[in-house]
């Protein structure tokens, strides 16, 4: 007969020992829910609770071994999750519910879709994901909270979920996906001729500035071109009415250390200083493109460092997926297309959970005919304009 499950909540991350945590990430794990990224986060000042983010980690052990859990945060506002609720938080305020504090599972500032519910080899994992979604339902509502959300998880944890009778909402992203490429040319093939074209016009531009871009990998990610790539993404912040800085310089240096093996930034060159960059990330299946920055305005700098010598690392690499982040239509002008992302909603008011099922099923079917016009309409992959067509 198998131990019985308990469960904690823990204040931080490094209450687990790394080795304990990452035994539960499979080959699908993103580097976003290791422990070094999570643990980063909050040595560093960044997902703490003076930042709006109380860590409150649920864990479950099976005895002594543990067994399930996840990142959670008692949240204190909405910013730096990428799926967003002010207009929830506005309409709980007519309804006389206190929006915040709320409860939100998931990656600080990191909009990328996976396992959000972490689960050992050998265990029901349908079982533990809905321990887990009971568990924060009863946190929820024991603490007097108006909500829990769960964003950008897997799609076994969003089944799971529903059958729990957590709310689903649907959004898009735009991916670019390796479909065996030998090298960029042989993509640029699977372009309509007029986008292939201007592609190719585009990264003519870098030579002709006396620009040279380039992937950072292992040495070459230095503790000075962290430095810099950290004043990238801080010059971008600062200088756009819309930015907003959650990360630290700390922080770049913590995870410059702990987890270069993971990190594949590229730069752009001239006159041998780094003049603009993203700061990116890659696991066994997927890139994922980062914090973009640039100190010198430059005529196509930006799709070709963010876009196109991304999507060049990834066929050189043989990664099968780019993504690129939250939003952005335009990024379909460069071979992305737009994937739907899920989100779990927990609301225990009746009035206010009645209103958002409402308003999500309706919204639901609207993302879904957006995409499909999407892929139909302005895919600039002739594979699936005449797949979809």
């Amino acid at each position: 007969m198998s131990t019985a499950l308990t469960a904690a909540v823990l204040s931080k991350v490094s209450e687990v020992p790394r080795e304990v945590w990452d035994a539960l990430l499979d080959e699908d794990a993103s580097p976003f829910v290791r422990w070094d990224w999570l643990s980063a986060l909050e040595e560093t000042g960044c997902a703490v609770e003076a930042a709006g983010w109380t860590p409150s980690h649920v864990v479950l052990r099976r005895g002594e071994r543990l067994v399930g859990t996840c990142p959670v945060y008692l949240k204190l506002h909405s910013q730096g999750e990428f799926v967003f609720d002010h207009d929830w938080a506005g309409f709980a305020a007519t309804l006389g519910i206190r929006y915040y504090p709320k409860i939100l599972v998931g990656v600080p500032f990191t909009p990328v879709s996976g396992r959000r519910f972490l689960t050992a080899p050998g265990e029901d994992r349908p079982a533990l994901v809905a321990t887990m979604g009971r568990l924060l339902m009863r946190l929820c509502e024991e603490n007097h909270l108006s909500s829990v959300h769960v964003t950008f998880c897997a799609p076994d944890e969003a089944e799971v979920l529903s059958r729990e009778g957590f709310l689903r909402r649907i959004d898009l992203q735009f991916h670019w996906q390796n479909r065996g490429y030998g090298d960029f040319e042989a993509y640029l093939g699977d372009l309509r001729a007029e986008r292939r074209n201007k592609v190719r016009r585009e990264r003519r531009e870098p030579a002709r500035q006396g620009i040279t871009l380039r992937a950072l990998e292992g040495d070459a990610i230095t503790p000075a071109a962290i430095g810099t790539l950290f004043d990238l993404y801080k010059w971008h912040v600062d200088h756009h009415p819309w930015g907003r800085q959650y990360l630290t310089g700390a922080f770049f240096e913590e995870v410059g250390k702990r987890m270069r093996p993971s990190l594949l930034p590229i730069v752009a060159e001239r006159e041998g200083r780094i003049v603009a960059g993203t700061f990116n990330l890659r696991d066994a299946r997927a890139f994922y493109g980062r914090y973009w920055g640039a100190f010198e305005d430059h005529r196509f700098l930006h799709f070709n460092v963010c876009y196109h010598a991304a999507i060049e690392a990834c066929i050189a690499r043989g990664i099968g997926r780019f993504e690129a982040g939250a939003g952005g239509d335009f990024k379909q002008l460069r071979g992305l297309d737009p994937e739907l992302t899920a989100s779990l909603h927990h609301v225990p008011d009746s009035r206010f959970r009645e209103a958002l099922a409402e308003f999500l099923a309706r919204e639901r079917r609207a993302v879904e005919r957006y995409r499909a016009n999407l892929l139909r309409e302005r895919s600039q992959l002739r594979s699936v304009r005449e797949r979809d067509s």
